[in-house]
């Protein structure tokens, strides 16, 4: 038997009709990817080949903005390269407007605030970076900056270049933030040995430490929630 193409389907069941006549927020996942990559396989509908590939994702969005264009070309049939740079643009450019929208929240109440600055900067790593706020005494949001940038397992911080921003800003609290690809969301003995280096420095210059995130996908280790910092 045959598969059915989209064109086949009842009108309001293909994904561009489908947007028009109800609106984008009732499409699915996979519907949503099937408009950006236009056609499937011998095999599979433009649906049937998104839904193979949010499955090998885990049907996890943030899993699959961590695939590459070749990881895309080389496991998925029917995806060359011009659809897999296009849903690599599409899922960065949902990544960006997230980072658009952090600065509106611009004072810092709680490690869940801190959590969603940093998230849109972190989640979809597959390697570590360290990221750091820069407050001001009412914990509102001078700046953010890169402090570092490593490997799958670690990466290694320069108090002083922090410090240094955090003075030429003229900074009253810093927060610091750095993801863990793993998932695995303790800190590690490095990770708590930095804390308490970067407290204890930045207490000679009048600046509080006031929270480390440990972002892990859709969960975050706050030092400052475990009363650690």
């Amino acid at each position: 038997m045959s598969k059915l193409s989209i064109k086949q389907w009842a009108e309001e069941d293909r994904p561009r009709e489908k947007l028009l006549l109800k609106g984008v927020s009732v499409l699915s996942d996979s519907e949503l990817l099937a408009i950006l990559i236009g056609s499937g396989n011998d095999k599979q509908s433009a649906v049937e080949l998104a839904q193979h590939i949010l499955s090998e994702a885990g049907n996890d969005l943030n899993q699959l903005a961590r695939m590459s264009v070749s990881d895309l070309m080389n496991n998925f049939r029917g995806i060359g390269q011009a659809k897999a740079v296009t849903l690599i643009a599409a899922l960065e450019l949902g990544r960006r407007r997230k980072t658009v929208e952090t600065p509106r929240k611009k004072k810092i109440t709680s490690s869940r605030v801190a959590y969603e600055h940093f998230y849109p900067l972190l989640s979809d790593l597959n390697h570590e970076e360290t990221w750091a706020l820069l407050t001001d005494r009412s914990n509102k949001v001078l700046s953010s900056i890169q402090v570092s940038r490593g490997g799958i397992s670690g990466t290694v911080v320069d108090i002083r270049l922090v410090l240094r921003e955090a003075l030429s800003r003229y900074a009253s609290g810093i927060i610091l933030g750095h993801n863990h690809p793993s998932g695995q969301c303790r800190p590690s003995p490095q990770d708590t040995h930095l804390t308490k280096k970067l407290k204890e420095a930045a207490q000679w210059m009048d600046i509080s430490l006031l929270d480390h995130i440990i972002v892990c996908g859709e969960n975050y280790f706050s030092f400052a929630d475990e009363g650690i910092i």
